[in-house]
């Protein structure tokens, strides 16, 4: 399938949400709310929409050439721990859509994209006030989808901070919403939880896109072998059809491409994010089916020769964390310091790292996430929307009178739940 170029200029035309037809008026670009991505992998049928990390500008322009050439729509997104007023990356939540705004006009884009605020996190209630001032500026700066992560708190404190916080969001963007923080194998969320939060924002009429479980995904580098849960997130995403909400899956990196096959086919997944493996893969690691950068007998990373960066550069960077003790996953860190650095390497270089993204991300929209000419679908969402808000999927089900602050707490105090051990794990 490929879209008209008639029905293009339509999406376009009415598509862009009110932030970004104020930021890029003459923009070719098909940046669009989160809302519509959901539909477009509803409408494919068991098709997950990648949502990848633009941890470097190479990741970004990787990723936006491989859904090009795959005809699929695409989620570009950042952490608050990546890309927030303490960033480790050098984009964050006010700059990412002014770079994929740009990437997509330099590239000839035309695939709708949604520009994603990933783990907005809230980790007490001492959060709230700076969030109330911070969220309404992501939202000025261009992005069009935001994941409220208080899953940090105890389940009632989480409903009531994503009420609390909704009023802030715009009704047309993209809305994720977040339980059992994110720990591996630890933890693991449950039916009730889920039902909670979901069953209390629709009592408030809050309709949120997706739900983030803690289904046994973890962040960065995964090596336990638990990996997630497939049986788990299906049980959890049939309990709430009901609410018409979609499931995003977190921490894909360490998993097989087998496993997100299953979650592909057997859940009601249609967002999985991937961060550590594209930031890797750039940089030029060796990297297994997995999404795991691969190591050493002495547990160091194996930079492939002739590829990512140069070798010059990756020596410089090792020493760099040596100098500052990271190991592992703390590598993440080394974004913002050698953004400029990578940069100002030669063009063919430059060239090659965003390859070799386009290489894996195109090889996962296709054989793995089923998102091939998901585009096409998403556009025509757009044109059966006649404009930039397709409106909530679900409908208030639930009575308010039974979800009043006083109710809330006194269901949470009953739920089942699965306690893991404190730590952070946000990105």
């Amino acid at each position: 399938m490929t879209t008209s170029s008639s029905d293009f200029s339509k999406a376009l035309s009415v598509g862009r949400p009110p932030n970004i037809q104020r930021l890029f008026p003459n923009s070719k670009a098909l940046l669009v709310s989160g809302k519509f991505i959901d539909l477009g992998m509803i409408k494919k049928a068991n098709a997950i929409c990648m949502a990848a990390n633009g941890r470097n500008t190479f990741v970004i322009r990787g990723a936006l050439r491989a859904a090009q050439r795959a005809n699929s729509a695409l989620i570009i997104e950042i952490a608050r721990s990546e890309g927030g007023a303490g960033a480790y990356c050098a984009t964050n939540y006010w700059n990412m859509a002014r770079i994929v705004d740009a990437v997509c006009n330099e590239l000839g884009i035309t695939v709708p994209v949604a520009v994603h605020a990933d783990h907005y996190g809230i980790k007490s209630k001492d959060d709230i006030p700076q969030a109330k001032i911070e969220i309404p500026t992501l939202f000025e700066a261009g992005l069009t989808s935001i994941a409220v992560d208080a899953s940090h708190l105890p389940d009632d404190q989480n409903l009531l901070t994503n009420l609390e916080l909704k009023p802030l969001i715009p009704d047309w963007a993209g809305l994720e919403t977040e339980i059992g923080e994110i720990k591996g194998k630890e933890g693991l969320s449950t039916k009730d939880e889920a039902l909670f939060l979901i069953q209390g924002l629709n009592a408030n009429g809050i309709f949120p896109n997706w739900i983030a479980l803690n289904n046994g995904s973890v962040h960065g580098l995964e090596a336990s072998g638990q990996g997630i849960q497939v049986d788990l997130t299906k049980e959890i995403h049939e309990a709430l059809m009901p609410y018409n909400v979609s499931g995003a899956q977190h921490g894909t990196s360490g998993n097989s491409s087998h496993r997100l096959r299953e979650i592909a086919n057997e859940t009601r997944t249609t967002k999985a994010n991937v961060a550590t493996a594209l930031q890797m893969i750039s940089w030029g690691l060796e990297v297994n089916d997995d999404g795991n950068a691969a190591l050493d007998e002495d547990g160091n990373f194996i930079k492939i020769e002739g590829q990512g960066v140069s070798e010059a550069m990756w020596m410089q960077m090792v020493a760099y964390a040596d100098e500052k003790g990271w190991k592992g996953g703390n590598y993440k860190k080394l974004n913002l310091p050698f953004e400029t650095k990578l940069m100002g390497l030669p063009k063919e270089i430059r060239q090659r790292m965003e390859d070799r993204v386009e290489s894996f991300v195109y090889n996962m929209l296709v054989n793995v996430f089923n998102a091939q000419d998901s585009a096409d679908l998403t556009i025509e969402s757009i044109l059966e929307a006649d404009g930039f808000d397709p409106g909530p999927k679900a409908r208030r089900i639930e009575d308010p009178q039974e979800w009043t602050p006083e109710k809330i707490a006194q269901r949470a105090a009953l739920l089942e739940t699965n306690e893991g051990p404190e730590g952070d794990f946000d990105d």
